[in-house]
């Protein structure tokens, strides 16, 4: 269990921007090694790019690595790689066993044949034998939930029926090493379900899984360890957990709400005026960023430059995808204030926050007599980050306590 069979040193590979120019390029390295000239592969020409750069890693024989990274990153180009679709252009990949892969929906299969006859074709550059594939069929079939179909052209088949045909035929190939992109997402609940099964399954016999996926949820439950890339480069690689949470921490931080658009400031009064809004934390420096379990303490400061009437202030917390997580009226949560003038600032409190780590924005109002009856409004106008361990799915982490009655 505890052979290596994924070792990869200081891998790279590099594509052309231009298409015209990769084709002639393609020419140029034919030719150079038709009449032995081998050009150096490790520097870049005009118009590429490394797509991956210097990577290095290795895996051993039963674990589960997640590949993971904003979209760009190099990981479908990493999978590629260890497939041998691609052969990289410098360092060396080496893979002890067989392999099997889901990479694209629908790569290896023939439109104009039928599921029946992919499923013999895809078997056999996998390496299975016709007699290994007749014994196999049924399963295949079966764990496809292709039905009829499988007599059909492939060509009239949905994605999720090509990934469910393609993921059966890879897994009953038995494969020393499955490589699995996010085509899975492709599929319904009860085939996810059925996958991540077999998956548990293959693992268990001490097959080895890679991971391509942006589903945090899913690396976390079947992953051992992770593998982080930027811009084709590892930025870190080890424990699941600890680089789940690190990459997460640091999207959150770096990303820029589509919300932020629907920044406004609308003063309905010049003499009542919200002057500005800080995040707080629990030792009363200034600071937006928050871990979960943290108090969120933000402070409303005001100048009434008149007597403001039973003041209501108002804090809307929106997730990053415009949902609304809360909205409070200072009134309504039984702190009435008679009347405010002059300046001063309003201390608004959430103990213990619970929300799902992310980036927040928040819109203030301040109003008298009632809600509606606005004098100055600030809308999405404030961020805070929270940051965390996500211990669950869902907008907010409750923290349950479980026992065994």
């Amino acid at each position: 269990m505890d052979q290596s069979v994924i070792k990869i040193n200081q891998a790279g590979k590099k594509f052309s921007k231009s298409l015209k120019q990769s084709m002639l390029y393609g020419i140029s390295d034919i030719l150079s090694g038709v009449t032995g000239c081998i050009s150096d592969s490790t520097q870049l020409r005009k118009g590429e790019f490394w797509a991956v750069d210097d990577l290095s890693c290795e895996l051993k024989s039963g674990k589960t690595l997640g590949i993971i990274g904003s979209n760009g990153s190099g990981k479908s180009t990493v999978l590629k790689m260890l497939n041998g679709i691609f052969m990289p252009d410098k360092g060396q990949i080496n893979i002890t066993g067989r392999v099997g892969a889901l990479i694209e929906v629908g790569a290896g299969f023939h439109p104009l044949l039928s599921g029946r006859e992919n499923v013999y074709i895809n078997g056999a550059i996998l390496g299975m034998t016709k007699k290994e594939l007749d014994k196999k069929f049924d399963d295949i079939v079966n764990f496809a939930d292709i039905g009829d179909f499988i007599d059909a052209p492939v060509k009239h088949y949905s994605s999720g029926m090509f990934v469910r045909l393609g993921f059966s035929v890879a897994i009953h190939c038995q494969p020393d090493i499955l490589l699995v992109d996010e085509v899975l997402a492709v599929g319904d609940l009860a085939f996810a379900i059925k996958c991540h099964r077999k998956m548990s399954e293959f693992r268990q016999n001490g097959g080895t899984v890679v991971l391509v996926s942006h589903n945090m949820q899913a690396i976390r439950n079947i992953c051992n360890q992770v593998l982080w890339l930027e811009r084709g480069r590892k930025k870190l690689f080890g424990d699941v957990f600890a680089v789940c949470d690190a990459y997460e921490n640091e999207t959150i931080k770096a990303s820029k709400n589509f919300i932020e658009e629907g920044q406004k400031q609308l003063n309905y009064d010049a003499n009542t005026q919200i002057k500005s809004v800080e995040f707080v934390n629990n030792h009363g420096d200034v600071n937006s960023e928050y871990s979960l379990g943290n108090d969120l303490n933000m402070r409303i400061y005001y100048d009434f430059k008149r007597s403001v009437s039973h003041p209501i202030f108002t804090v809307t917390i929106y997730s990053p995808e415009g949902l609304l997580m809360t909205s409070s009226h200072s009134h309504t949560d039984g702190h009435v204030f008679k009347e405010l003038s002059g300046e001063g600032f309003i201390e608004y409190t959430i103990k213990n926050i619970n929300f799902r780590p992310a980036k927040y924005v928040c819109a203030v109002t301040v109003s008298e007599e009632e809600v509606a009856n606005i004098l100055d409004w600030h809308e999405k106008k404030y961020h805070f980050v929270l940051t965390g361990n996500i211990v669950n799915e869902g907008l907010v982490n409750p923290f349950p306590v479980w026992k065994h009655i």
